[in-house]
């Protein structure tokens, strides 16, 4: 049997901007990206502290120590700069190996986004 458990969290990062004429996604620091063990295209759920809102798209890397979470596309009409978010990735496994799996958890400066 396979279940589905969290793979990633990065909690609490405040977004940065919403650009409603990209195509789609979510765009990340690649710093928290690499932190948090999330992959170029992966699917990313982002929930969202402010409004209560869950969505799913994928991650797309931003420049390397900028803070950036920014919301494309649609999914930018469901975010206002400022809002606080937390962003999960999952993974099936098998029961036995989840019983040991241990997530990467990243818990970033809520002030810049930044991990220091």
């Amino acid at each position: 049997m396979q279940i589905e458990v969290v793979k990633s969290k990065i909690h609490r990062v405040k977004v940065t901007g919403a650009d409603l004429n990209y195509i789609g996604s979510i765009t990340i620091d690649e710093d928290l990206m690499d932190a948090a063990n999330i992959i170029k295209g992966e699917k990313v759920q982002i929930v969202n502290n402010n409004n209560g809102e869950r969505l799913e798209t994928y991650a797309i890397p931003g420049p390397r120590g900028s803070g950036e979470i920014t919301l494309n596309g649609a999914a930018s009409r469901r975010v206002a700069v400022g809002d606080v978010l937390i962003l999960i990735t999952y993974a099936r496994m098998d029961i036995e190996k989840a019983k040991d799996f241990n997530p990467s958890l990243v818990f970033p400066n809520e002030a810049n986004n930044l991990l220091t």
